[in-house]
This record gives C-alpha cells, sequence and structure tokens, in this order.
C-alpha cells in the first residue's frame, strides 16, 4: 500500500528528467516514515517502552486532543503515530537568495506551490544542493528541521526529532504543523508560516493556561520575549541591507556595506544576549556564516506575524472566527492578499 502511494505521489509530482533525483528522494524519505511509525496507542500498551518516551507520548496525546477540542485544530490521525527516525532531523531545508537581494530562491511543487526553501531527507543531499547554489553565486543556508507537515495529504506522524522537547514547545510545534492544514495557500510561504505561528503562539498561552505550571508559563513568555527581540534584530538589518541594494553603488562597495551591516548585527545580538539572563537559544543560529538566505530563514516564518496577531485581535482572539477571517485573505488574489495585510500592520523588507 505504501509503495503504491508512493508511485502515485512521484508520478503527480514530476515535473522532468531533471527534477527525478529530488523526487526520488523525496518518496524514499516518506516511505521511511511510514516504515517506521506505529500508532501512540499500541506502544503505550507495551510495557516494555521506555518510561521516559511513554510519559512525552502520553503528554502529546493530551495536547492533540486538546488542539482539535479547544482551538478548532484538525482532529484526524495525524500526530497520534511515532516514528524514531534514528537521526536528529526529518529533512534540512535548504534556503538560497542572490548575493544583493533578500528575496529567496523559490522552488515549485505539484502540491505545496512554490515555496523559499528546498527539503532533503538527507543532509548530505541538501548540503550538495547548497554547494551548487554558491557555486552559482547564491548565499545559500542549510537548516535542519525537526517536523514538517504534509499540509493533510497524509497524517504526519510525531517524531524522534522533537519528542523530547519541553512541554511548551513540544505543544508549539505540534500546534504550528497542525495550522497548515486549517489554512495553506499555494506559492505563498511567508503567509502559511506566519499564520502558524500566530497560532501556534495563541495555542500554547491557552494550554499553559490550562494545564501547565506557573513555571512553564513564565518561561514561554520569557523565551518569547526573546524571539521577538530576535525578530527584531533580524528586521532592522534587513531594512539596512535593502537600502544597500538599492543604493546605486558598485557591487564591491555593496559587499563592503553588506559585510559591516552583518557585523553590526552580530555585535548587537552579543548586546542583546547580555539582557537575557543566561538564554543562549539563538546562538547556534549565529554560529553560521550570516547572509541572506541566513537572514530569509528566519523572515519566512515571521515576517506577516505583526499583521496577523492584529487580526486575531480584531476577531477577540476567537480562533474559529480569526481562521474564517483566514481563509478570506487566501481566498484574495496574491496582491491583494498581500495589501490588506499590510494595511493592518506594514510588512518588513
Amino acid at each position: 500500500m505504501m509503495r503504491a502511494l508512493a508511485v502515485v505521489l512521484l508520478s503527480s509530482l514530476l515535473g522532468g528528467c531533471a527534477n527525478l533525483g529530488y523526487y526520488l528522494q523525496a518518496v524514499g524519505g516518506q516511505l521511511e516514515i511510514w516504515q517506521r511509525e506505529a500508532p501512540i496507542e499500541r506502544l503505550l500498551a507495551d510495557p516494555a517502552i521506555d518510561e521516559k518516551l511513554r510519559g512525552q507520548l502520553q503528554l502529546v496525546l493530551r495536547i492533540r486532543d486538546y488542539a482539535s477540542r479547544e482551538l478548532g485544530l484538525p482532529d484526524n490521525r495525524s500526530y497520534r503515530s511515532y516514528a524514531d527516525l534514528a537521526r536528529p532531523f526529518v529533512v534540512w531545508n535548504v534556503f538560497a537568495a542572490p548575493e544583493f537581494s533578500l528575496e529567496p530562491k523559490q522552488w515549485c511543487f505539484a502540491f505545496a506551490g512554490c515555496v523559499g526553501y528546498r527539503g532533503y531527507f538527507s543532509e548530505a543531499d541538501a548540503r550538495a544542493e547548497a554547494s551548487r547554489l554558491a557555486a552559482a553565486g547564491y548565499d545559500v543556508h542549510v537548516g535542519g528541521v525537526p517536523a514538517y507537515s504534509t499540509i493533510g495529504w497524509f497524517a504526519d506522524p510525531v517524531l524522534n526529532t522533537f519528542i523530547h522537547y519541553p512541554e511548551p514547545e513540544l505543544a508549539r510545534l505540534l500546534i504550528h504543523e497542525l495550522a497548515h492544514q486549517v489554512v495553506y495557500v499555494k506559492d505563498d510561504t511567508v503567509f502559511n508560516e506566519s499564520f502558524a505561528t500566530v497560532v501556534e503562539q495563541a495555542g500554547v498561552e491557552r494550554w499553559l493556561a490550562a494545564h501547565g505550571s506557573e513555571g512553564d508559563r513564565e518561561r514561554f513568555r520569557q523565551v518569547q520575549r526573546f524571539r521577538g527581540d530576535f525578530r527584531v534584530l533580524v528586521a532592522n538589518v534587513r531594512v539596512d541591507l535593502a537600502k544597500i541594494y538599492a543604493a546605486g553603488t558598485s557591487d564591491a562597495e555593496k559587499r563592503r556595506q553588506k559585510a559591516g551591516a552583518l557585523a553590526t548585527l552580530r555585535r548587537a545580538y552579543e548586546v542583546q544576549r547580555g539582557n537575557w539572563g543566561g538564554f543562549t537559544g539563538f546562538d547556534r543560529w549565529f554560529a553560521q556564516p550570516l547572509g541572506n538566505a541566513h537572514l530569509a530563514s528566519v523572515a519566512i516564518y515571521t515576517q506577516q506575524v505583526p499583521a496577523f496577531e492584529v487580526l486575531l485581535k480584531q476577531n477577540a482572539g476567537d480562533l474559529p472566527r480569526f481562521y474564517a477571517a483566514v481563509r478570506e485573505l487566501a481566498a484574495l488574489p496574491a496582491a491583494e492578499r498581500r495589501q490588506r495585510l499590510d494595511a493592518l500592520a506594514p510588512l518588513s523588507p
């Protein structure tokens, strides 16, 4: 059955021989997930299961039921099975952007439309693609991803790549991925990810208010503040870089000013980090080479978050009403959709 589904998927996706290798690895990766997954209820019935894993799987089911019952997210088979992939990430995303542009390169697929990254189930394959793009003159970034959504085409499982996250982070990830099954717009990655990020934030706050400890709630509020500070740092350097790239200076001068802006970002982070009381959650991000693609890997998920936050408030925090309003936006032509969101909160560069 799984192989038959994979063949259907492959035949639907193939757009030419040039893409054959990429789609074969995608189908192979999905097959591996299916082969390794098992229903959580069956695993919980096994007396030999590791007790720490048992506790986390039980927590997943509680969060999963809450997400459908209280947050209006889909009630289906997604995140009711578990697969151990024996690796730290399920996929590695490749981001690319021209040397003097903040716009990420787009890759287009039959089901998902065009997105600002390309995912690989093998880190080696991802880095080979990044090397190819770098040789062509792009800024590139490779990021490991603990979870991804098939946006409702298949029932996505819980994975070893995130099962042992702390409760707020586990809830955040599950709610974010389920939000993609509520609204998904082809060819608009920023819209999709920003919407899911706002649902995740609202959902985790409500989960913790109902089920979390005061310590969990305070830690989540604190980390949310740190994430907001980080987004501001990234948005500020993107404003500076947009001005540099738009200026009529030579490439050499743009290159010099770009390096200066990115160095300023690093210094600003060190100052900000000193105000976080020992929080080091973004050190790994800053440990990598900075460039337009690295910045895009953040902006894709956050650029329209302020607009969606305003829209949620306009709907009195009522998530089903919010989803309906977002669906109305999703049905609009791209330019009009962007204009409506800009009217709520201007999009950063």
